[in-house]
């Protein structure tokens, strides 16, 4: 993939933090990836606010319900995660 540099300027407090949680992966990575969530997050809340201005506001029932799905598979992809951890190390 084609990469830009760029400059950007931000709180040196907010960098040290970074740069601590970055360690491993760099700078670049870490904010493409915070790039990348930010922009998908933009796009869903322009998808949510146009479905609300066709269909109408969320009701609570359909937002807990979303909820508890959305912690379903949550709990299942953890579940995934860890049985996929747990089974590379042991032997057939």
């Amino acid at each position: 993939m084609a990469t830009k540099k760029i400059t950007v300027t931000i709180p040196e407090e907010l960098l040290e933090e970074i740069r601590t949680e970055a360690a491993d992966r760099g700078l670049s990575a870490y904010f493409a990836e915070a790039l990348r969530f930010k922009r998908d997050r933009d796009r869903l809340l322009e998808l949510v606010n146009w479905l609300e201005e066709e269909y109408g506001p969320v009701t609570e029932d359909e937002r807990a319900a979303a909820v508890e799905e959305l912690t379903d598979l949550d709990a299942e992809h953890e579940r995934r995660r860890t049985s996929g951890k747990r089974g590379a190390g042991e032997a057939a």
